[in-house]
């Protein structure tokens, strides 16, 4: 560790990692969604579009049932849950969403990715916020993996379990044990 208690390794890091805002400005988002449907040929219809804006106003990633009761409050029809898995499909197939696996739900990505990169979540424990992320020195990594093992990725998606910088400072929950 260094003076400023990182290692060489965040110095190298540092540079080589794109941090993506979830909360951008609506307009903005919705622009951008529009015009990648448009682009790639395909429809941003009124149910797509509002599951699209649901997923935008929030941090955390949402279920499919969290998306109907969100898009209820604020006074759409309910959707049935059919309606809303055919939308969210429709959004990973456009790039517009991640799944995050290990929640078994979804946020919005209005940026788009290279192909070869790793999608790197840092999901909050405490508080269900998502932070996304890009990183070329993380892709390199896992691609040399990857290739020494002879194996070819459909896709790579990096799931990280732990504390936002909101929730960090919180006291641990009683037994559990920091380093």
């Amino acid at each position: 560790m260094g003076q400023s208690g990182h290692s060489a390794g965040d110095a190298i890091l540092a540079d080589k990692i794109n941090h993506h805002d979830h909360q951008g400005h609506h307009h903005d988002v919705m622009a951008d969604a529009e015009a990648h449907c448009a682009k790639l040929g395909l429809r941003l219809t009124e149910t797509r579009r509002h599951v699209f804006e649901a997923l935008t106003n929030k941090q955390q990633a949402m279920g499919a049932y969290d998306l109907i009761d969100a898009l209820a409050n604020r006074g759409h029809k309910r959707l049935a849950p059919i309606s809303v898995y055919r939308a969210l499909d429709f959004l990973l197939e456009a790039g517009l969403a991640h799944k995050i696996e290990s929640r078994n739900a979804f946020v919005a990505c209005p940026h788009r990715h290279n192909s070869d990169d790793v999608v790197v979540f840092m999901i909050c424990d405490q508080c269900g916020r998502v932070e996304e992320a890009t990183s070329h020195a993380v892709s390199q990594a896992m691609a040399a993996v990857a290739q020494g093992m002879h194996f070819k990725p459909r896709g790579q998606v990096l799931e990280m379990h732990g504390r936002c910088s909101g929730c960090g400072t919180m006291a641990e929950p009683a037994g559990v044990m920091t380093a």
